[in-house]
């Protein structure tokens, strides 16, 4: 099979993918192809919008629609890190002998859902670093890996809410993509009323599986970037940091400290992945740039001149590419 015809294929099960989502999602087309990008490129993802949004639907639909095993944490005040990764417990066996045996916890799956993580106090947070980066859990010196394909995706309120807690800057920067949920519009919250009134259960069906995934994926780390290109996408990375001598002016008015060198890794990542998706088999400098909000959204800390000037963080990536060369 050639590259066209792989290109083709890949594009093909996208599709697929997507046409199943829409039975139980409306709207949020930017947001699914964002999702399905991360998942296919091994990344975890952040979902941040007010309550009722469908950000746990569309969690959940799309685990019915990948065909893997799913399990869902709800993340609260009181959730120990064991309730997350599972614990050592004393069990007889047959002769009557007392032994130590491994209960696994909820994220031994291959999709998990952490619904609203932000509600949990960070030491708990702090048990899923472990488990993005390495896909394995550690217990009592012992180690436990988790079967492929693996990713967290988890929801979060607006901090601005009461009862949640900011993410750890080193947690965050394990999630490839932070994705804002936008309330829907009256349109939308109209065909979501009408959805809802038929069933609440989800609908979409199973089209691809994990070892699909998988191949997916070896597919999208041979596609090509060109030095040009690749050296754009660093030098996106490298501008965030405002301490650096050749930074952009942009960085060094609004940014207070900039993106870690996993962010480069996912930007250029997702970029093969989503040239894969429109059909090509080589990244153009619109994939790095629509790719450049959801991997640097989480990643940089505006500071007070941009509150002062009422910029988002969004705004000042929008600079950023405007001013990389």
């Amino acid at each position: 099979m050639d590259n066209a015809e792989k290109v083709k294929k890949f594009s093909h099960s996208i599709d697929k993918i997507k046409e199943e989502l829409k039975k139980d999602v409306v709207g949020q087309e930017e947001i699914v192809e964002n999702v399905i990008t991360a998942i296919i490129a091994g990344g975890n993802v952040l979902l941040e919008g007010v309550p009722g949004v469908g950000k746990t639907r569309l969690v959940r639909s799309l685990g019915r629609t990948l065909h893997l095993p799913f399990s869902r944490i709800q993340f609260t005040p009181d959730l120990m890190p064991s309730d997350v990764t599972g614990t050592n417990v004393i069990e007889k066996d047959e002769k009557g002998r007392m032994n130590m045996v491994f209960q696994r916890g909820p994220i031994f799956a291959n999709l998990v859902l952490a619904d609203e993580i932000n509600r949990a106090t960070p030491k708990t947070q702090s048990a899923m670093l472990e488990v993005m980066q390495e896909h394995k859990v550690t217990v009592a010196k012992q180690t436990y890996k988790l079967d492929e394909p693996f990713f967290v995706l988890a929801t979060e309120n607006p901090i601005e809410q009461d009862g949640t807690y900011p993410l750890p800057e080193a947690q965050m920067d394990r999630f490839m993509f932070k994705l804002i949920m936008k309330f829907p519009s009256i349109t939308e919250l109209a065909d979501i009323v009408n959805m809802t009134q038929v069933s609440l259960e989800e609908s979409a069906e199973a089209v691809v599986d994990g070892k699909t995934i998988l191949e997916m994926r070896e597919l999208a780390k041979s596609v090509p970037i060109i030095p040009e290109i690749l050296n754009y996408a660093v030098s996106l990375i490298s501008n965030t940091h405002p301490e650096l001598d050749n930074c952009v002016p942009s960085a060094k008015k609004y940014i207070k400290y900039g993106a870690s060198p996993r962010a480069a890794q996912a930007l250029v990542t997702g970029a093969k992945v989503r040239a894969l998706m429109h059909g090509n088999y080589n990244v153009s400098y619109e994939d790095i740039n629509a790719l450049a909000y959801p991997v640097l959204r989480h990643r940089i800390k505006i500071n007070y001149n941009a509150v002062n000037d009422k910029l988002s963080v969004d705004d000042v990536v929008k600079m950023l590419i405007n001013d990389t060369k």
